[in-house]
């Protein structure tokens, strides 16, 4: 290629070994990393939410050098940009660079990629739900070279979209505007051959790897999917079934939530999960009145400790929303719509609608014969496998860790292990699982957490946690389980490609 087609943009000898520096050519970002003698040159921005990369961490791996994004950590190869581990869905643009007289040269135009060589054509892959491991394994398998047919099966009437986004921006806007962003367009469905079938999933045998429908039709696959995800808890008392008594886990959740919010009304959240307080935040945003009713003083002290968990309460507080704590609801009152809730002591709350936040169950009752954990999630080993040629990942599955079923609620995870399901379909085995990570978004602050959702006896704290400035160290008998961060989006991105070896350095 000609210098030509090269744009100088700064010399060798000012670039910091494994930093992140950020330029733009012709307007468009890209990020540069000495490694060595050699400079890589990627996209500026993650492929997922257009993140900075150069507020992201350069890392080495036993596996190679990589870039993890700082927003939601997904990870790229330094060297090529493909992509490693989700949330992105697509690699980062590789540029070419040349070193001459010291001066580090870029070329203009990214450089094309290989296409894997097409493999598996008469085979089939069944997908049974579409969420976010769903389609992870679907884009995984044709990025992969996966030739064959790919069915996915949805109960929903939307195409996989960022489910994320419920609790934490949908509820911002007006009800016309009240969606999720799709995941993928409609025509990338048809441009990549990955069928879309919108039932309902009756029953699954894993002997025959067939599915029955609730429109009459039988699909099947020579590897299948269960990646069916959960389903939200119904409150067990009375008045539950009335309506304006609301969950929130899919979008027809968020929509009809959206069409009765008034500002000028209260409403009532029953649980200060996750997405109980980002709900909160969200209604508060708009201005309406909130009580959340939770069965504890400090929310999520089982997930953050009562410090940070104290603080969180605190924020809330500051907003404007008022807690009741140390209390049950046993009633739901209301003639054809819910009026309010009903505590233990006989206490009332008026609302204009109920929440109920209380966590999810596994959508696995229509599959026979596969081992289950306590609640129903499907037990898979470390290739997501739970028989011959059937996989299970996301919310439906329960992957040992330790010798023990572990079902890890969170989005990145779920795609995770989608990838890796996908890529045990095409005989790539990986032994790699990374620890779990996920965030939570409250009144414009992020708190980030890694681990498996162990108990823990210690939390080792630096920084401002009234801030939200802080990193938190998790230990359990002295050994490092988790890892929380607000503020810290470098170090956050580090410890998701390398958790040991960052909370070891901390501790």
């Amino acid at each position: 290629m000609s210098t030509n087609d090269f744009r100088d943009l700064v010399a060798f000898k000012d670039l910091e070994e494994g930093q992140i520096a950020s330029f733009s050519i012709e307007g468009t970002s890209v990020v540069l990393v000495k490694d060595g003698e050699e400079v890589h040159a990627l996209g500026g921005k993650c492929p997922h939410k257009e993140a900075p990369m150069e507020q992201g961490a350069f890392c080495k791996t036993e596996k190679g050098s990589v870039l993890v994004c700082p927003w939601h950590k997904a990870v790229f190869d330094a060297v090529d940009g493909s992509l490693v581990e989700p949330l992105a869905l697509e690699p980062l643009p590789r540029y070419p660079v040349e070193i001459v007289d010291g001066r580090v040269l870029v070329g203009t135009s990214p450089m094309k990629r290989d296409v894997p060589s097409a493999r598996q054509e008469d085979e089939t892959v069944l997908i049974l739900g579409a969420g976010a491991a769903g389609l992870m394994a679907a884009v995984t398998l044709r990025q992969e070279g996966f030739a064959g047919k790919i069915t996915m099966v949805t109960e929903e009437k939307h195409r996989p979209y960022d489910r994320t986004a419920l609790s934490k921006t949908v509820l911002l806007s007006e009800p016309e505007k009240a969606h999720a962003p799709s995941l993928r367009s409609e025509s990338f469905y048809g441009q990549h051959r990955i069928g879309l079938k919108h039932a309902t999933i009756q029953t699954f045998d894993p002997a025959t790897k067939t599915a029955e429908l609730s429109d009459g039709t039988s699909v099947s696959g020579d590897h299948v999917l269960i990646a069916t995800g959960a389903r939200s808890k119904r409150l067990d008392i009375p008045g539950a079934d009335l309506k304006r008594v609301f969950t929130l886990h899919r979008e027809q959740d968020a929509e009809e939530i959206a069409r009765v919010i008034d500002p000028d009304q209260a409403v009532t959240i029953i649980g200060a999960s996750f997405i109980g307080l980002e709900v909160a935040s969200c209604l508060r945003q708009r201005g309406v009145g909130v009580t959340v009713i939770a069965s504890t003083d400090v929310p999520m002290e089982k997930h953050f400790g009562r410090e940070i968990g104290t603080r969180l309460r605190q924020l809330h507080e500051e907003n404007g929303v008022a807690f009741i704590s140390d209390a049950k609801v046993v009633k739901i009152y209301g003639e054809k719509k819910a009026e309010g809730v009903e505590l233990e002591d006989g206490m009332k709350l008026p609302a204009s609608f109920i929440l109920a936040g209380i966590g999810v169950t596994p959508a696995t009752g229509f599959v026979q014969g596969l081992d289950r954990d306590k609640d129903g999630a499907i037990v898979v080993d470390h290739l997501m496998r739970a028989a011959p040629g059937v996989y299970a990942a996301g919310d439906a599955s329960a992957i040992l860790h330790e010798g023990k079923p572990r079902r890890i609620e969170h989005w990145r995870h779920a795609q995770v292990q989608g990838r890796i399901a996908a890529m045990a379909m095409m005989g790539h085995e990986t032994s790699h699982m990374p620890t779990p990570w996920f965030w939570t978004q409250q009144f414009g602050k992020k708190i980030e957490l890694l681990g498996w959702g162990e108990s823990f006896d210690n939390v080792s704290l630096e920084g401002d946690i009234k801030g939200f400035s802080f990193l938190a160290s998790y230990l359990k008998d002295g050994k490092p389980v988790a890892l929380a961060g607000a503020g810290h989006a470098y170090d956050m991105a580090r410890a998701a490609v390398d958790f040991e070896g960052f909370v070891q350095e901390k501790v």
